[in-house]
């Protein structure tokens, strides 16, 4: 088991205390605060590792702290998702490339359907002129459009400490999509358009398809039916 401590708020009601120290290093009864949490995820004997998410200000000081502490390893990076059932031929540093150049911003990997009924059964976002996502709804009965959002995301450094904000809120934490909408109204997530081959692995049908895709490109043989080799 992998714990991961967030700490990347800037914990603004608590400035002048917080312009250059994080709230999780501020000291209680002499040591910092984080550390009472680290004592408590350490009497969960399957854990093996902490990780500690944090912000590019902050993240030199957690690192001095868990210098002297094993186990412990500080992330101050962004984050690449991609969901176990996607399969899609697109190069993934032309995606990084294309995230990159929108600054401090998220992205989302979407493909054209191009089928408005087809676009019932998946994610559908709305873009702006600048590719900037200005809506996500999930299964719509009415799309807004046919780009589908593929579980392929990109999190800025800056965006991953919200994931806090967004279980605090009451919000589900096991719906990755759920979070991408809920960031996508309120910072910066852009759309990241690709052709190709995109399959989503949600049934024995597409499964077979898949199968059956990447079986030709490997001079493999077809098959009727998807079976365990």
């Amino acid at each position: 088991m992998k714990a991961i401590i967030l700490a990347g708020g800037y914990a603004t009601r608590l400035r002048p205390l917080t312009d250059d120290l994080s709230k999780c290093l501020l000291p209680v009864a002499g040591r910092p605060m984080v550390d009472w949490i680290l004592d408590r995820i350490r009497e969960v004997g399957e854990v093996d590792a902490v990780h500690v998410v944090t912000n590019s200000r902050f993240a030199p000081d957690f690192e001095r702290w868990a210098a002297a502490r094993e186990g412990v390893t500080v992330h101050d990076d962004d984050v690449l998702v991609i969901a176990g059932d996607n399969l899609f031929d697109f190069g993934l540093d032309d995606y990084t490339a294309f995230w990159r150049a929108q600054g401090v911003a998220s992205a989302v990997a979407v493909h054209d359907v191009g089928d408005l009924r087809l676009a019932t059964q998946y994610g559908i976002v709305a873009v702006d002129e600048s590719q900037r996502i200005v809506s996500f709804v999930e299964k719509p009965a009415e799309p807004p459009s046919t780009l589908a959002a593929t579980a392929t995301y990109i999190y800025h450094r800056e965006h991953v400490p919200l994931v806090a904000r967004f279980l605090a809120e009451g919000n589900a934490p096991d719906q990755s999509g759920s979070f991408f909408a809920w960031l996508s109204a309120r910072e910066p997530v852009f759309a990241y358009r690709f052709a190709g081959m995109w399959l989503d692995i949600g049934d024995r049908e597409q499964l077979l398809a898949a199968d059956n895709v990447l079986r030709r490109a490997s001079g493999l043989p077809e098959r009727t039916e998807y079976v365990l080799d």
